[in-house]
């Protein structure tokens, strides 16, 4: 029998085929030219923040799970079912820590004021940008990994600075031109005023058990307070019936809350009286408030806070007063989107045609002038080893860029040490389209002509 040949490459086996990784449900990407628009709002609250006198705090992903726990509150929705937490072990001898990824930041910013002792010299403003974690079922404008912008001011008792706080969210819906928005207040008042409230609550839901769903009985003993802001349409008229908050309230807590409503009042800012608004983390008293639209479904609200004085206690810091917000930057965005309140998104002010590859050191050299003299330029670049591309194809793309110019490296142009400037937006607002020589070795001077330019 004849030996056996070994198999040609016909008969081999094919390669497996290599599966496309994807990222996390619920934890998107962000990419051009959306990525352009989340820096349009960024830059907009970094400025507007200067102005308010708020300075930036950036805290670690990741936390103590102990952290939310006492600082959330064990029973509320986040702590119970929402955080992404898991066992790290810490050193050589096997101890482990209890992580989470924080599912907001309040508590990381007290917990940072507390530890640095930053209060020892009076109050403080500040303000955050970054991602928070919850697991929870991802929808429109509500996702696994999502972001939020808060400000807090801790160290200031008075309701000037609940009103300062709301003043500044509406002077940013004004920055980003939204005004499809209602302001909703609350006052929850002090722990002692809620415990008389909370016993009638208990009593008032008792006595009609049978219209409880399932989970207003979870939280029946637990935190009833959180049943007034069930989204059971049938449990509406069991919920408006419930004991109000504010009837509970001391002379202390009203005139808090009267003076928060005078100063709104005496802005001109509209606000809705809301006996429903509890909000949903444990550490509020005294004043709460919601931003909310009707323009993203039941994700309506796009931004929330209120004042959060015993938290700082809490985390075994001395004790002082606080109040906060922090607004959803998805739902900002979307909001943005849905009432066209974006801008134009960021081209480049010119787009370098580069006919032969040759040119490139000089090309290269001379951007790099331009771009340390203020202009934004995009650079021609090979997609194959075989070369530029056409004329034809480089000026399609630098048209797409949407730059203002193109600057044309051509070797006639080079030759006589200078590169050809071409204005590509002129035909539609009437200015001229003729095409200019620039010297190569005066960079300067036609970057000041580039930035002067109507169109740039």
């Amino acid at each position: 029998m004849p030996e056996k040949m070994n198999a040609g490459p016909a008969e081999q086996s094919a390669p497996a085929k290599i599966e496309k990784l994807a990222a996390v449900k619920g934890m998107n990407d962000i990419l051009p030219p959306d990525s352009a628009r989340w820096e349009w709002l960024e830059d907009k609250v970094r400025a507007l923040m200067a102005r308010y006198a708020y300075r930036n705090i950036r805290t670690p992903i990741l936390e103590h799970t102990q952290l939310f726990v006492r600082g959330i509150g064990e029973v509320t929705d986040i702590v119970e079912k929402e955080m992404y937490s898991f066992e790290d072990r810490s050193d050589k001898h096997g101890d482990h820590d209890h992580l989470t990824m924080r599912p907001e930041n309040t508590a990381s910013v007290v917990r940072a004021v507390t530890e640095h002792n930053l209060l020892y010299d009076g109050g403080k403003r500040l303000y955050y940008m970054g991602p928070m974690f919850r697991r929870e079922r991802p929808q429109r404008g509500r996702y696994r990994q999502f972001h939020q912008i808060g400000a807090e001011a801790l160290g200031f008792a008075g309701p000037e600075v609940d009103a300062e706080l709301i003043l500044l969210a509406v002077a940013l819906w004004k920055e980003l031109g939204l005004s499809d928005w209602r302001l909703e207040i609350n006052s929850l008042g002090q722990p002692d005023e809620r415990a008389l409230h909370r016993a009638q609550l208990i009593a008032h839901f008792e006595q009609h058990a049978d219209l409880l769903d399932e989970e207003a009985k979870r939280r029946l003993h637990s935190n009833p307070l959180r049943i007034l802001d069930t989204k059971n349409p049938a449990m509406k008229s069991l919920v408006e019936s419930a004991p109000r908050l504010i009837d509970f309230l001391g002379a202390e807590s009203l005139a808090h809350f009267d003076g928060l409503k005078a100063i709104l009042d005496a802005n001109g800012i509209a606000w809705t009286l809301n006996h429903r608004l509890v909000r949903g983390l444990d550490y509020y008293n005294l004043s709460v408030f919601e931003f909310v639209t009707d323009r993203l479904g039941a994700q309506g609200t796009i931004c929330a806070g209120g004042r959060y004085d015993y938290l700082i206690g809490q985390m075994g810091g001395k004790p002082a007063p606080a109040v906060g917000w922090a607004l959803g930057v998805e739902r900002v965005l979307e909001l943005i989107k849905e009432e066209g309140a974006f801008g134009e998104l960021p081209v480049p002010d010119a787009y370098a045609v580069v006919p032969e590859s040759s040119a490139l050191p000089v090309v290269l050299k001379t951007l790099q002038a331009l771009r340390s003299a203020g202009i934004s330029v995009q650079m021609h670049a090979s997609t194959s080893p075989g070369g530029m591309g056409s004329m034809k194809s480089q000026f399609k793309r630098a048209d797409g860029s949407g730059a203002q110019f193109a600057l044309i490296f051509g070797e006639a142009e080079l030759a006589e040490g200078c590169v050809a400037v071409k204005p590509l937006r002129g035909e539609k607002d009437g200015s001229s389209t003729a095409q200019t020589l620039q010297a190569l070795d005066d960079v300067a001077a036609w970057a000041g002509m580039l930035r002067s330019s109507p169109m740039v």
